[in-house]
């Protein structure tokens, strides 16, 4: 995001300045955080400088270089900001005191950034940042050190340089784009035409989530993802009912592409009004209400299958891959058990099984209230949904489903129990089923092989050639912790999810975020994945295949 005020540096008073020495010491640290198309400010580096003498410093320039980017014109901006004392201070969209030293736009191998800076004793820390030209290929990579610095005419060395690769994506939703405070809830998917859909909350006035002024926004891209078209609406309840638009909101998209016919459905959680703490219905709602409660909370949704009782589960089609979408459809009474609080998407990507047979990863609350992950199904392309039991006996909630290869359907769950569980048993609960969930049976990988922060994660099937057989692998993201979501990180399996390798794990962002994300396969060599990253509300990046390959 803009750096809303730039303070320029203004000379300070004179200064009795001292020769830089052995009391000056300049490192720098780098982090695998993406570089982003359509942002401005993208953090590179950070330099950390301690002067350890008694007097005041000035410095007037510093040296970089970009041996090892893949081509250096993807470069259109370089920025030097003094951060101060703070070495916190990594999303400069968010950060308004930090100070810009100096800037080059004629980029080269070598950068040389010009500026006056004062630096009494202590220490202070410096952040890089680049901008990117439009039209740098995703696949290419961003290489920067800092390599001097003069300090009262002096050169002095910076320590730490080293071949560290930045990554390049699309800032593809960013904070208050198009006028919608926050998206949220990534789903992606490849249309038969080749077109990707990314679908997500336009969360329009708040981050809150439900209830609220909530839509499922859709963005398509018709280029492999380099570019992306301007955001569709695909489904919004408006006014229904003659209650304000906060009180319509539809949340928590789904998105599944029939493989054999092409058609494409989006699934979404749609509120309609708020019920209580207890479970009642709001009578009198208007636009001035401050009314809230969610579909999770206490007994925000409840038995039934009035709207006035329950949250309710809407189905749009695209027939044109994505250009246009139908009204929706609501599928509640014909697959949600009366009993049950809640019934609703899994937020992510459905997939379509080798027999033609529809899969949307759901998700909801049980007779007591308490939270389960299962499938919906259809066998007739989309014409009737079927829901089957419930995957596992534990508390697990978001979910995502894949194929393995002898056809058994594997999901794989977000687990409530890992909220307080940092130990061995900390991980994504994992079932198979033969049946279409008639019957699950626990993975032996449950509960220890993928560990959580407690977030919703994506599983991905992808079949690749290897000397002319169709090899099959498993990819996973989510953030790669127990405690906290950070480390954006892509995992592999070769042996449908038997073990997971430790060596190919890719790091996408390693700084916190609300760490959502959704996979698709582009083409045989590539992966694409749509994530919440640090750096902006949605990240869309690519993923080669061989670099996953052993």
């Amino acid at each position: 995001m803009l750096i809303s005020k730039l303070l320029l540096f203004c000379l300070m008073p004179v200064l009795v300045l001292a020769s830089p020495g052995d009391n000056v010491f300049i490192t720098q640290q780098h982090y695998q955080v993406p570089i982003l198309l359509q942002k401005k400010d993208n953090p590179v580096l950070r330099i950390h400088l301690h002067n350890g003498s008694d007097n005041s410093l000035q410095l007037t320039e510093m040296t970089f270089s970009t041996t090892g980017t893949t081509d250096w014109k993807d470069l259109k901006q370089i920025c030097l900001y003094y951060a101060g004392a703070d070495l916190g201070m990594r999303n400069l969209g968010s950060v308004e005191k930090i100070q810009l030293v100096g800037s080059v736009t004629k980029t080269g191998e070598r950068l040389l950034i010009k500026g006056a800076q004062a630096l009494p004793p202590g220490d202070h820390y410096f952040w890089l940042s680049a901008e990117l030209n439009s039209g740098v290929p995703l696949t290419h990579v961003i290489i920067i050190n800092a390599t001097k610095a003069v300090l009262n005419g002096r050169i002095n060395n910076i320590e730490g340089a080293i071949k560290f690769q930045q990554r390049i994506g699309v800032a593809l939703r960013q904070h208050n784009q198009d006028s919608v405070h926050t998206y949220r809830i990534p789903g992606l998917s490849t249309a038969k035409d080749g077109s990707l859909l990314a679908v997500y909350d336009a969360r329009r006035e708040s981050a809150r989530d439900l209830q609220g002024n909530i839509d499922i926004g859709l963005s398509r891209s018709i280029d492999g993802g380099n570019t992306w078209l301007p955001m569709q609406v695909a489904i919004d309840m408006g006014t229904w009912g003659g209650l304000p638009e906060k009180f319509n909101g539809v949340s928590d998209a789904n998105i599944l592409v029939d493989k054999n016919t092409g058609a494409i459905f989006i699934a979404g959680l749609w509120m309609h009004g708020v019920l209580n703490e207890q479970g009642k219905w709001t009578e009198g709602l208007t636009d001035t209400s401050t009314n809230w409660n969610h579909q999770w909370r206490d007994k925000g949704s409840q038995p039934g299958f009035d709207v006035k009782q329950t949250a309710q589960f809407m189905i749009v089609k695209s027939e044109d891959n994505g250009k246009t979408w139908s009204k929706p459809v609501n599928i509640t009474q014909q697959c949600k058990q009366e009993a049950w609080w809640l019934w609703a998407p899994a937020p992510g990507a459905g997939i379509t099984l080798h027999d033609g047979t529809l899969v949307f990863p759901t998700q909801g609350r049980d007779k007591n209230g308490k939270a389960f992950s299962n499938i919906t199904y259809s066998k007739d392309g989309g014409a009737t949904w079927h829901t089957s039991n419930r995957a596992s006996k534990e508390s697990t909630t978001e979910n995502m489903a894949v194929e393995l290869s002898d056809g058994t359907v594997m999901l794989n769950m977000r687990c409530n129990k890992n909220k307080t569980d940092t130990g061995d048993t900390n991980g994504r609960v994992i079932a198979i089923t033969h049946n279409l969930g008639v019957d699950w049976t626990e993975h032996p990988t449950s509960r220890g092989a993928l560990h959580e922060p407690v977030c919703m994660a994506s599983i991905l099937r992808h079949d690749y050639i290897v000397k002319g057989k169709k090899k099959p692998l498993l990819l996973f993201a989510n953030p790669d912790s127990k405690t906290l979501r950070h480390h954006m990180t892509m995992k592999v399996s070769y042996d449908d999810g038997l073990t997971w390798q430790a060596s190919k794990k890719i790091l996408l962002d390693e700084w916190k975020s609300r760490g959502y994300s959704c996979m698709t396969n582009i083409d045989a060599e590539t992966i694409g994945i749509v994530y919440e990253s640090s750096q902006c509300d949605l990240v869309f990046q690519l993923v080669k295949i061989k670099e996953l390959l052993p």
